[in-house]
């Protein structure tokens, strides 16, 4: 007998990107004639957006048991794994082999292990339909399963006025806001203000004036100079959140950023003691900072910025995250558009993760704030709305 199923699922198209789920299952009982090979079940769930994916794979030991597990697959299209967990793996061309760890290699009959991996495309990512476990095909003649694709024409990248409040496009996200519950000018319900080391002349607002979407946004004005400190906290815990923690927001903001060192996003980070992991700016371009020994991704060498990009003046941003806590890999979107100097993959790269990888250990991010820090020159009025952190991607 012999049962090969694909199905396609479509969730709803997002204001800028398109977020797809795909699930693969090939499910084969050897027949009684066959050789010894091990028959197998594999699930491949993938949540994938533009540039990206993450992919939840289940393997179900049909066969004898095993103790010690290796589950290999090739991409047909052009992904490349960059990080997983639960499992170490490798990829050589299309060519990818995931191993247990020490915990989870014991397989009985009809015993599953799960595992994960996160990864990038550009032109295609379809789903790989040639696993095989311990050296034996999960297929029965490696046919590639057929699919329709999905029809009908994906919305304008561009959200109308009418776009429906965030809580609608988050999913099961820990955080998602556009404040729109705030009633008055001061941040109130989960959003508290707070200034983490010192408070100056900065403040912190809510605005009915300029918003993404809805009719209000969290307005900041940034003040240079080192104790001009101002943020606004959410209350949620985020130490529970991952193995991969994705954040998504929009950001508008009026002065390009400066030479020095400036941080409008700051995370308390469990690895560091609780001091903050943070996104901002140097040297005109985005960057990340551990606040613990001040390293830097990328590096502030001419070529590692080179590998940033700045962030644009006079209109909303969509700017996207993700953080391992796992592996301590990170990864980060301007719009659509991976930063390749914002990429920390767990190999170092002269010019852009050498030195962070070199010093730090896997980040755990447990709350998030937004706001403004200087720590020289920098003063700026920026604007934050639709904010959303969660364990799966979330996009645009």
């Amino acid at each position: 007998m012999r049962t090969r199923v694909l199905r396609l699922l479509r969730r709803p198209w997002t204001a800028a990107v398109a977020a797809v789920a795909l699930v693969v299952s090939v499910l084969v009982a050897m027949p009684a004639s066959g050789a010894a090979a091990a028959a197998c079940r594999v699930d491949y769930t993938v949540d994938a957006w533009a540039g990206g994916y993450t992919a939840r794979v289940r393997v179900t030991n049909l066969g004898p048991a095993v103790n010690d597990w290796r589950l290999t697959w090739t991409y047909t299209g052009d992904q490349q794994v960059t990080s997983a967990w639960n499992a170490a793996v490798t990829q050589s061309g299309a060519s990818v082999v995931a191993v247990n760890t020490d915990w989870n290699g014991t397989l009985s009959t009809g015993g599953t292990a799960e595992f994960g991996v996160q990864g990038t495309w550009r032109s295609a990512d379809p789903a790989p339909d040639d696993f095989a476990l311990n050296g034996s095909s999960c297929g029965d003649d490696g046919t590639p399963p057929t699919t329709t694709p999905p029809t009908g024409t994906p919305p304008p990248t561009t959200p109308p006025a009418t776009t429906p409040p965030p809580s609608a496009e988050c999913g099961d996200a820990v955080i998602c806001s556009g404040f729109e519950d705030q009633a008055g000018p001061e941040p109130s319900g989960d959003w508290r203000f707070t200034a983490p080391d010192c408070q100056g002349t900065g403040t912190v607002a809510v605005d009915s004036a300029v918003s993404h979407a809805g009719g209000r946004s969290l307005r900041v004005d940034g003040r240079a100079g080192y104790c001009n400190h101002a943020f606004v906290a959410h209350a949620a815990d985020l130490s529970s959140v991952g193995p991969v923690l994705y954040g998504r927001m929009w950001v508008r903001h009026t002065t390009a950023l400066p030479t020095s060192h400036v941080t409008f996003v700051s995370m308390p980070d469990s690895a560091q003691g609780g001091r903050a992991l943070r996104v901002g700016g140097q040297n005109g371009a985005l960057q990340w900072n551990r606040e613990s020994d001040d390293a830097t991704l990328p590096a502030q060498s001419p070529a590692g910025v080179a590998l940033s990009r700045p962030l644009p003046t006079d209109g909303w941003q969509c700017l996207q995250f993700a953080v391992d806590t796992s592996a301590g890999h990170l990864d980060t979107w301007l719009g659509d558009e991976q930063v390749p100097g914002l990429h920390a993959d767990g190999v170092p790269t002269q010019d852009v993760d050498q030195q962070w990888l070199a010093r730090g250990s896997a980040p755990r991010p447990t709350a998030l704030r937004l706001g403004w820090e200087s720590y020289a020159t920098g003063d700026d009025t920026l604007w934050f709305d639709d904010v959303a952190v969660g364990s799966a991607p979330i996009g645009c």
